[in-house]
């Protein structure tokens, strides 16, 4: 869409253009749910415990979060990263020390990248071998539908 604007049902509604660098907070959901394969125990909590203290709780410009499933059951423990105007990612297969240390130089990442989108080649191992999803901006869909440059 082109405009800046858009007449929907008899309603101006104002539509503001795509950011190239991600508004807001960069939100990291935490799976809280996620059960390991082998013993069934619950790793969601720890997960989501390492990457609050290895995030910090003072940066306004993060927030992490639990949630409850991420329907990613057979990749425990699972973390999303997003931001609004940014790309979601979805990871999996991660552990409790090595995953929330990847996550704060990921997250550090995302925040500079046009759109949140890091580089594959940028990522620690274990997010490239984690990755489950890239999910693009909602507000943002080129013509051609290729990422941005």
């Amino acid at each position: 869409m082109d405009h800046d604007s858009a007449d929907i049902s008899g309603e101006q509604i104002s539509v503001e253009p795509p950011r190239p660098v991600p508004a807001g907070p960069v939100v990291v959901s935490v799976c809280i749910s996620c059960k390991a394969a082998e013993t069934g125990t619950i790793v969601g909590p720890d997960m989501f415990d390492a990457v609050k203290a290895a995030l910090g709780d003072g940066d306004a410009a993060v927030m992490v979060r639990p949630v409850q499933c991420l329907s990613v059951c057979k990749r425990p423990a699972t973390v999303a990263v997003t931001s609004p105007d940014g790309y979601t990612f979805l990871f999996g297969d991660l552990q409790t020390d090595s995953g929330s240390a990847a996550l704060v130089s990921f997250v550090e990442s995302y925040q500079k990248a046009d759109y949140g989108l890091v580089p594959w080649r940028e990522r620690a191992e274990v997010l490239r071998k984690g990755m489950v999803a890239r999910v693009p901006p909602m507000r943002w869909s080129p013509e051609d539908g290729r990422a941005p440059k």
